[in-house]
């Protein structure tokens, strides 16, 4: 009989949540806790010693033995320095010892972190601060308190500072457009987040003869196997006993830990899957998508089985993104992008609406740059994942109400009245008025935007900071016009209409991976940034770095810093890969191909001398004999080519795309064929039909 608790007394029992701080602690430390989160208020020391002390007995109880600040660095993932609980009290004995201090402050070495100029090598001093807005958790024996990271000089050194800034910014927007509506109840506005996460699951003894997969995450060589994903049979298909035990196992570790893991199914290629959370708010599900993916990595090990989170493992089947569904919603349960039943309702909707289009459209550099990196170059643009052009997809109907209103003309609602459009009488909008657009890059679902460009492996940060200031900007804009309108009716109508009138450009309905678009979207004046080399000088536009600045999220330097980051990140990346390449081609293929070929030319000696037809073995010695040549030819330059990168930042990126990234493509398609006229017992490495179909 199975001794899983129920999963309500599952759900969250490693979570040092809202809950158990009310049964631990006193009426008036809770309550001060309770100020903090809504108002924004500190905590006294002796608040936080009382908070630090309940959790520390929680977590001991819970068999911990140590804390740690987990934070967020700009590595994409997660850092942790664990310190125990134990003190010493004379006698050779220890107690266990936890205080507000240590749970509010912590300091860590910051100068082995990517700073991107912030901070200089021997200046190593950061800081950890506890984000009382975020639950403590309890992770493999040691409490986990979510924190932000920062420097000596208090620049924000993480991906949770700027985010907790944006939301606070389109909070203090969103409440002012409210106010106009009449709402004097909504204090706070927060940003919705729902990231769906797909993976590779693959056999761990195949990935450990894999020198590319261990070394990159992806493979960087692989002849096309006879069968991928061809028949549809694996998207929704039944899900095989050994993953279905994982899947078991890792909705009962994230439920454990407070994550809200809803939906799992198997994706379209052979050996990828999805995992979907409910929403919550922003900053809890980029802690929680960052927890999950660090689980699903370590729950695959359990069962002898390896998760992979790069976008693009595999070429030639579909890569893995991360759907980052986001939308507004009050304090008073209310979501801000669900179109109302009343015309009042749909006034405000749309003007949300309104602010979000002009936002995108304005900022749509800024939006592509935060999904740029080395691993998503393999499937942005792709027949699996949207395209490069940033757009908006609203469908039939909202499309329609738009279009009406822009000219001024009647909307007729399917089997209904018709009404002539204006903010006293807009028509009703269904919350399911359109079909899914799966090549859409921002697709309006009803009651949020889909932001579907993001890559699989990446921190959600980063473009739900953007949305969130994105936004914060477009509504500021609204409420400045509009709290001087003597006529608010008037001017609301005429706002929407011109906001739509003169954004419209970037609404697309249609299929974005249609070739006509692409040249449509440049005779609209689109970006197209087909690579992560052209993104990334976005970050440090002006009119971008004024935007950030402007509310407050990131100072010049620290925004200046982030792009340094990334085009440092992309260089390193693709150094890796080309190194890895010429490692895998000098000690593994070339040896391999060899024997293999030396093999062939001894059986065909060996027929000859019998007067045996010896075709076959001839033909295949020559062909491999040829394109090893080719093939070590091509690795010499490769590895000329590398020693030969830039040492500034930027020249390393354009060159590492223009020179290396074309050596790699060329030993790829040379080892790939002779992949393919080698025999198995052979080749030096597990081949795709074995990886993907291993599980």
């Amino acid at each position: 009989m199975s001794t899983t608790p129920k999963l309500p007394e599952l759900f969250g029992s490693m979570v040092f949540n809202e809950e158990t701080m009310k049964d631990r602690l006193s009426t008036a430390s809770y309550s001060s806790w309770k100020k903090c989160i809504t108002d924004g208020t500190s905590l006294d020391l002796a608040t936080a010693n009382e908070i630090a002390e309940a959790m520390k007995q929680w977590a001991v109880e819970k068999g911990a033995t140590h804390f740690t600040h987990w934070f967020q660095p700009m590595t994409g993932i997660t850092a942790e320095k664990h310190e125990g609980f134990i003190s010493p009290v004379g006698g050779g004995k220890v107690m266990m010892e936890f205080s507000g201090k240590e749970l509010v402050r912590g300091e860590s070495d910051a100068s082995s972190f990517p700073s991107g100029g912030l901070r200089a090598t021997f200046e190593a001093r950061g800081y950890t601060a506890w984000d009382p807005t975020s639950f403590a958790f309890i992770k493999e024996g040691t409490l986990c308190i979510p924190t932000i990271f920062c420097s000596y000089g208090g620049e924000a050194l993480d991906k949770k500072t700027p985010l907790l800034r944006s939301m606070d910014e389109v909070s203090r927007q969103a409440v002012r457009i409210l106010r106009l509506f009449g709402d004097t109840e909504t204090k706070r506005v927060t940003p919705q987040v729902g990231p769906e996460q797909e993976y590779f699951l693959i056999d761990k003894a195949m990935y450990a003869k894999r020198m590319d997969l261990r070394m990159t995450g992806r493979t960087l060589f692989g002849a096309k196997p006879p069968r991928g994903q061809e028949l549809d049979d694996h998207y929704y298909g039944a899900i095989k006993p050994r993953v279905a035990a994982y899947m078991k196992d890792l909705d009962e570790t994230l439920w454990a830990l407070g994550v809200l893991s809803k939906t799992k199914h198997n994706e379209a290629a052979p050996s990828q899957h999805e995992m979907a959370p409910i929403y919550t708010d922003a900053n809890d599900a980029c802690d929680k998508n960052q927890l999950t993916m660090e689980m699903m990595k370590k729950v695959a090990d359990r069962h002898d089985l390896v998760c992979l989170l790069h976008e693009k493992p595999f070429a030639g089947v579909n890569g893995s993104g991360k759907h980052d569904n986001w939308s507004l919603g009050t304090d008073t349960g209310k979501n801000l992008f669900r179109p109302g039943s009343t015309p009042r309702q749909n006034a405000q909707f749309l003007l949300f609406l309104a602010a979000f289009i002009k936002g995108v459209d304005e900022y749509q550099d800024f939006l592509r740059a935060t999904v740029a990196f080395a691993g998503n170059d393999h499937r942005l643009g792709a027949l699996e994942a949207p395209p490069a052009v940033v757009s908006i997809f609203l469908g039939t109907e909202l499309g329609a109400v738009v279009d009406s209103i822009i000219h001024g003309t009647e909307f007729k609602e399917t089997g209904k009245r018709t009404l002539q459009i204006g903010v006293d009488v807009l028509p009703a909008i269904s919350q399911d008025n359109t079909d899914r657009n799966r090549t859409s890059p921002m697709a309006f679902t009803g009651n949020k935007f889909e932001f579907r460009m993001l890559g699989s492996s990446q921190s959600i940060s980063g473009p739900n900071i953007a949305l969130n200031t994105i936004m914060a900007e477009e509504l500021e804009q609204f409420a400045d016009q509009l709290e001087k309108s003597e006529n608010f009716q008037e001017d609301l109508q005429a706002l929407i209409k011109k906001t739509f009138t003169e954004h419209q450009r970037i609404i697309f309905n249609g299929n974005g991976y249609d070739e006509a678009w692409i040249a449509e979207a440049e005779r609209r004046g689109l970006c197209n940034f087909t690579c992560t080399v052209d993104a990334l000088p976005m970050y440090t536009a002006r009119k971008n770095i004024d935007l950030f600045v402007k509310h407050g999220i990131y100072t010049e330097g620290e925004i200046n810093a982030r792009a340094e980051i990334h085009i440092e990140n992309y260089t390193t990346v693709l150094s890796i890969e080309a190194k890895t390449m010429v490692d895998m081609i000098r000690h593994e293929i070339l040896p391999a191909v060899s024997a293999y070929s030396g093999v062939l030319c001894s059986r065909a000696a060996e027929k000859k001398s019998l007067g045996i037809s010896c075709g076959f073995e001839t033909s295949a010695a020559a062909q491999i004999s040829e394109l090893a040549d080719q093939l070590s030819d091509i690795c010499a330059k490769l590895e000329r080519d590398i020693a030969a990168t830039p040492a500034e930042a930027t020249p390393a990126m354009v060159y590492s795309h223009d020179v290396l990234t074309p050596d790699m493509q060329e030993a790829r398609r040379i080892a790939d064929q002779l992949e393919t006229l080698t025999a198995k017992d052979y080749w030096p490495f597990p081949v795709y039909s074995d990886l993907l179909f291993s599980v």
